[in-house]
């Protein structure tokens, strides 16, 4: 079974949603037979690279809130960030672009080193004092860090096209799934889970995805010709 997650770095409920997730999953009888890919979703994809401010100013003029209630929901949102287990700083963050952090995250994939640099994203965008947003250098230290070689890493940074239609392809698919915004979880593209939910929720997805597969029905009527792990049949004139 393939679980497909949709999520942006400076999304905080993808954070905490992984965790949530992550937990159930570990819990899942069936957690060997369980492929996740994780998929690229922008929160603000026109945002210029050096459009960087803080969590605060930009929570208050998108929402319209004081800056006291924008405050009030970063301390929640580290409140739910530590009952997970997750370090959460609730000052003095800051919000920018993550297209270039997409972008590595999709060199990663292709060094079987995806899950190691997401995580190192999350980490320095949610729980380091160094901001993640209009730094190379700082990406290139998490992309390093994660395993990847930092030349390919700058190569990368380098080249805005790099890797960047394998972006957009993951966003074209999350708007033609119905999704608006993220954490957005895809169970066998047969079921899908909105926002960071309860581990509860993910464990009754997981087990019911799991039971309504659909086995193989398999169309053979005995005598073609095919190839198997002793060979290939040769045909005889």
């Amino acid at each position: 079974m393939r679980v497909e997650i949709w999520s942006d770095i400076a999304c905080p409920w993808c954070y905490v949603g992984k965790a949530r997730f992550e937990k159930a999953l570990a819990a899942f009888p069936h957690r060997d037979g369980v492929e996740v890919v994780h998929r690229s979703f922008e929160l603000d994809p026109g945002r210029a690279k050096d459009d960087v401010q803080p969590v605060l100013t930009m929570l208050t003029a998108k929402y319209g809130m004081s800056e006291a209630q924008a405050q009030a929901g970063e301390d929640n949102l580290g409140a739910q960030a530590t009952a997970e287990g997750l370090d959460y700083r609730t000052r003095d963050r800051d919000h920018g672009s993550t297209f270039d952090m997409h972008r590595l995250l999709h060199l990663a994939k292709e060094r079987n080193l995806h899950a190691e640099l997401l995580d190192a994203f999350y980490r320095g965008n949610f729980a380091d004092e160094r901001s993640v947003f209009n730094d190379d250098e700082r990406l290139v230290e998490l992309s390093v860090a994660a395993g990847l070689d930092a030349d390919e890493v700058r190569a990368v940074l380098a080249d805005p096209a790099a890797h960047a239609d394998a972006v957009r392809a993951d966003e074209r698919e999350a708007a033609e799934l119905g999704a608006t915004g993220v954490p957005f979880f895809v169970l066998d593209r047969a079921y899908g889970v909105s926002g960071a939910q309860p581990a509860e929720v993910f464990t009754q997805a997981l087990t019911q995805a799991w039971g309504e597969r659909t086995p193989l029905k398999l169309i053979d009527d005995g005598d073609a010709e095919a190839c198997g792990p002793d060979g290939c049949a040769v045909p005889r004139s």
